[in-house]
């Protein structure tokens, strides 16, 4: 990373983009906070628009979890080399909203960085729609999964209902299955008895193109 970087933006920067990278969705400044031991948060704030002012990260507002990196965190990305970049099959369309038809065929293949990508068997799907704005997953974003058809509490899963997908958190409980978003305009999916439920997998990071 740039020397421009203060050793703590380079601390905060890094955290930023692993955070990214293991779980897909950036963190949010209570959890910078508590990683760091920062006593407010203007303090976080303040390395976060130093960050955005030198080209590493870009804001969002109104979003908890609003902080993307930048084109020329990606541009140096795509300069990487070909031992660097792995191919993943970008496999149709996937729904953050409502349960939208999944093409499950390989459409074409996406180019990521392979620290970016989940080791084993991976795809990729586009997102569709807003129900988990708040962990970051936008509308137009790739997705990365990992192929396991299990998941623990609160995982962010590709989940396949009656032969539809969509993008949520997961949680079993003596009701059944609920398929939660990230969106307070959105209602829990409640997964009946009598509906085929499958996991496709589990979401490990996102890209978006910009």
């Amino acid at each position: 990373m740039s020397r421009e970087l203060t050793e703590r933006q380079q601390e905060i920067y890094d955290f930023i983009a692993t955070t990214i990278r293991e779980k897909g969705y950036p963190p949010t400044i209570r959890e910078i906070m508590d990683q760091f031991e920062i006593a407010s948060t203007n303090g976080v704030r303040t390395t976060l628009a130093a960050l955005e002012k030198k080209g590493h990260i870009r804001r969002r507002p109104m979003l908890s979890r609003g902080i993307e990196l930048t084109e020329q965190v990606e541009r140096s990305v795509s300069n990487a080399s070909s031992a660097d970049i792995r191919e993943v099959p970008l496999i149709g369309r996937v729904a953050a909203g409502e349960p939208i038809l999944a093409i499950e065929n390989v459409d074409e293949t996406l180019s990521v960085d392979s620290s970016f990508a989940p080791a084993g068997d991976a795809f990729a799907l586009q997102v569709e729609g807003d129900s988990m704005v708040n962990v970051g997953i936008l509308d137009g974003d790739y997705v990365l999964a990992r192929h396991q058809t299990t998941a623990n509490q609160g995982e962010i899963i590709v989940a396949i209902v009656d032969g539809e997908a969509t993008v949520k958190r997961y949680y079993v409980d003596g009701n059944g299955v609920q398929l939660v978003a990230e969106n307070d305009d959105y209602a829990p999916i409640l997964v009946e008895p009598n509906q085929e439920l499958r996991i496709a997998g589990k979401i490990v990071s996102l890209m978006r193109r910009f």
